[in-house]
């Protein structure tokens, strides 16, 4: 057996506090009647007092509330089978991870900012299935669809475990690998979801949107940077910051117009990511969750606990009507002891 809510059995140690209450009543009870009349005078009028009786009737109704007590706290034992049923959407992380996420323009770093955006949007999804890819130069598949999003706030909180193995940044190549990452034979919604920059050294992230809505797919993109911009910090470890031919520092901005475009193409959204501000939480609810008319994903039979605490409240509403026909006197007669006629 165990019980859906075991922190509602601490409202027994009120029973002992029931107890000393009934008692005190008994004896206000009593002591009020013992004004009235004398002792023998008030058993012929009300009924010789069953002390035994009493005691019953004290238990029978502690004993209910012990069990309505149990019942509240969901004791299960037993499974049956349910039919499942979810209308959920199957989504693709798109997490650019080039050495421009690096810069510093959102604190402490793009990639930072954009891994807070992920991390807060799987710990508001109902029950999507969500995949991972990240890419640089080249894309690379982190996680197929699932629904595990422990294992994928693992993943994503050790972003970027090493260097990208190609430098650079390919929106389209990333959008492609998204596309082949979902089941198409599956009725269903599906988005691909892009935190990037919006650097696009290839030029084919449009492209790639393009078929992306020819296949029915949305894009939601969060720009994750400054307009403004911010040095590229240096892989070397010889100087700070990456520099040109030229000897300047390479300064590399928050392309908004670009990811806004790779967005609208698909029907899709754009927001900017804003430290202190649901930039991709929100996004998901306005664009995913509200007014979508969701498919069934999935559908079948799972093994379930059985509720039993109709059992108790059964129990406890016997109790208490035993306890309703004991009298705790008996038959009163007349004050000189002789019975009534």
């Amino acid at each position: 057996m165990s019980l859906a809510h075991a922190e509602t059995l601490n409202l027994l140690w009120l029973l002992p506090v029931a107890l000393l209450a009934l008692l005190v009543l008994d004896r206000r009870k009593r002591r009020s009647l013992e004004r009235c009349a004398h002792s023998r005078s008030l058993a012929g009028l009300a009924g010789e007092e069953l002390r035994g009786r009493r005691f019953a009737k004290r238990v029978l109704l502690l004993t209910a509330a012990a069990l309505l007590i149990f019942a509240l706290a969901g004791p299960r034992w037993g499974t049956r089978y349910q039919e499942v049923r979810r209308k959920n959407a199957d989504i693709v992380l798109l997490v650019d991870v080039s050495s421009s996420m690096l810069v510093e323009d959102a604190k402490p770093s793009r990639l930072e900012q954009a891994k807070r955006e992920v991390l807060d949007l799987l710990r508001v999804l109902p029950g999507d299935r969500v995949g991972l890819v990240t890419f640089a130069g080249a894309p690379l598949l982190q996680c197929p669809l699932t629904l595990d999003y422990g294992a994928l706030e693992i993943l994503v909180q050790e972003l970027p475990s090493d260097l990208p193995a190609i430098p650079g940044t390919d929106l389209g190549a990333a959008v492609e690998l998204g596309l082949s990452s979902f089941d198409f034979a599956e009725r269903g919604e599906r988005f691909l979801v892009l935190l990037s920059d919006g650097e696009d050294n290839e030029g084919r992230g449009l492209e790639a949107a393009r078929k992306a809505a020819a296949k029915g797919l949305k894009i939601l993109a969060c720009g994750v940077g400054d307009p403004l911009g911010g040095p590229v910090p240096s892989s070397t470890g010889t100087e700070p910051f990456k520099r040109d031919r030229k000897g300047n520092p390479v300064i590399s901005r928050l392309e908004e117009e670009n990811l806004r475009t790779i967005a609208s193409v698909t029907g899709g959204a754009y927001v900017r990511s804003r430290p202190g501000k649901p930039g991709l939480e929100a996004l998901y609810r306005q664009e995913v969750k509200s007014g979508l008319d969701l498919e069934v994903l999935r559908s079948g039979r799972t093994r379930v606990p059985e509720e039993r605490f109709a059992v108790f409240v059964l129990a406890a509403i016997a109790l208490l009507g035993l306890e309703g026909l004991l009298a705790d006197r008996g038959a009163g007669g007349r004050a000189d002891g002789r019975a009534s006629r």
